[in-house]
């Protein structure tokens, strides 16, 4: 049978299916009673395609990334705050404050687009230039645009310098901001900047945020309007990124799945700060595997363990589709297993976890293992589990399945029609409870994107987190959705206001 034959078979199946078009006359009547409450341009655009190829995956356009770098205490996050318009970003007046990268929705002359935040680092054994240029280089990796902050009283030194070598070769738009010019005197002063050979400086003073709306004018002229780094990839190897603090067996499980030694395991912080990309053939299909430096536990500032191996897996995740947590079955789950795992969530890639070293586990440990899954693993009882050995090969077949399903979860789209049934079926069954004697309720639903699945409800009122979460509940006993987050998100809408 030809695919046009089957397409039309199934069309038939569908014609005269009289619970699908019970479906869809519910749907279309809620549409339409949409009318009658106030919308935003947005709400228009995403309710214009709500019946659209259901198989196909849909994305959220990526927001460009605009990232903040530069020596410690030169007022990163200060800036941060002030074009957020609000006190996000922790300020001290010391140096190193920030120690993560942390990202903020921003928005300029009706452009949204990710803010990162970045940590200067204070002199270490290994020199200063050393430390800030390499966490530079991968905020610079993952940005579409880039903020190089200084301090206007201290002028160019020696780290700017090291760093600015870098952003020239990264070939992306940098803007050199001199910071704490408070007023238009201090300006004569970015004369001395021009030898960094970026540009022109722009002068601005984040605590009283003179020159800050000249700069983001600025911002937005050299930001695209999709980001060209966060975008999703289509064709080619679904692409894998192996997780895990340090020691656990990610490179032997690269190793062991391509059939050759490839990668050298080092946990030196800082050593190894690319991600090794490696093309495989596992389960009859090829594969696109990142290996990744484990994350270590906090600790001294100085070191910067934490903070280089966190940024690794942030961007190793920003370029997979899947993740494989492994976990080391001979030692206790670990906080530091757990903010891994928390990572891939933030991140809304799909995920399996991978017991490894399965082939050493003893039944004393195995019974407190099961213990520990079922306490500190419960917020993701939904990921595949697969017990392996890394280091023997042993089940490394049963990988390919789960991350398979995973995946096939991962690209899932539920037709807005049968969204709307099941919101139907479930609101009769279990209607919102009461609050201030008013009862929110859900006008309709469709669902936004896939990879990961994300649904949005308009409601009349505000829904309760665990009214939102017994939702997702439902849709996973319903659909599935085995292996990948499932967000909800709600829309809040007031009727219109009839004219006299």
């Amino acid at each position: 049978m030809t695919n046009d034959e089957t397409n039309q078979e199934f069309e038939a199946s569908e014609e005269f299916d009289p619970t699908l078009e019970l479906d869809d006359a519910r749907m279309r009547t809620l549409r339409a009673g949409l009318d009658d409450y106030e919308f935003e341009d947005d709400d228009e655009q995403l309710l214009a395609d709500f019946d659209f190829d259901p198989d196909a995956p849909i994305l959220m356009p990526a927001l460009p990334v605009l990232a903040i770098v530069g020596r410690p205490n030169v007022g990163k996050s200060a800036l941060v705050n002030r074009i957020l318009g609000r006190r996000e970003a922790v300020v001290e007046d010391t140096p190193g404050v920030t120690r993560d990268r942390v990202s903020y929705k921003a928005e300029w002359g009706n452009q949204p687009f990710t803010l990162v935040d970045t940590g200067g680092w204070e002199p270490d054994a290994r020199g200063i230039d050393k430390s800030v240029a390499q966490q530079a280089e991968i905020a610079v990796e993952l940005a579409d645009a880039v903020l190089f902050v200084v301090d206007i009283n201290v002028g160019p030194t020696s780290t700017d310098e090291h760093v600015v070598r870098m952003l020239r070769q990264s070939k992306k738009p940098v803007l050199l901001v001199a910071n704490k010019a408070d007023d238009a005197r201090r300006d004569i002063e970015t004369a001395d900047l021009w030898s960094l050979g970026l540009g022109e400086p722009h002068p601005v003073s984040a605590a009283h945020g003179r020159g800050v709306a000249d700069l983001l004018d600025k911002v937005i002229k050299v930001l695209p309007k999709e980001s060209a780094v966060a975008k999703e990839e289509y064709g080619g190897p679904r692409r894998v990124a192996i997780l895990g603090r340090p020691n656990v067996g990610k490179s032997s499980l690269l190793n062991k799945a391509a059939g050759e030694e490839r990668v050298v395991v080092n946990d030196i912080a800082g050593t190894t700060r690319d991600p090794v990309d490696e093309q495989i053939e596992l389960g009859g299909r090829v594969w696109r595997f990142v290996d990744t430096a484990g994350i270590r536990r906090r600790v001294h500032l100085q070191q910067g363990a934490d903070f280089y191996a966190t940024l690794r897996t942030q961007a190793a995740l920003e370029k997979a589709e899947v993740a494989v947590v492994l976990l080391d079955v001979t030692h206790v789950i670990s906080e530091q297993d757990i903010r891994i795992i928390d990572l891939v969530l933030e991140s809304g890639r799909a995920l399996v976890l991978a017991f490894n070293k399965w082939d050493q586990l003893e039944d004393e440990r195995r019974r407190y293992l099961e213990r520990e899954i079922e306490q500190d693993l419960a917020h993701v009882e939904w990921a595949p589990r697969v017990n392996i050995s890394a280091r023997t090969g042993r089940h490394l077949e049963k990988l390919v399945p789960a991350l398979e399903t995973a995946l096939d979860s991962w690209d899932m789209r539920i037709p807005t029609a049968k969204f709307n049934a099941f919101l139907a079926e479930l609101t009769a069954e279990h209607p919102h409870p009461l609050r201030g004697g008013k009862q929110p309720r859900i006008l309709f639903g469709t669902q936004a994107a896939s990879r990961p699945p994300t649904f949005v409800l308009f409601t009349t009122g505000f829904l309760d987190p665990q009214y939102r979460r017994f939702i997702q509940r439902r849709l996973r006993e319903v659909y599935g959705f085995e292996g990948t987050p499932v967000i909800v998100n709600q829309r809040i809408r007031e009727k219109r206001q009839r004219r006299t």
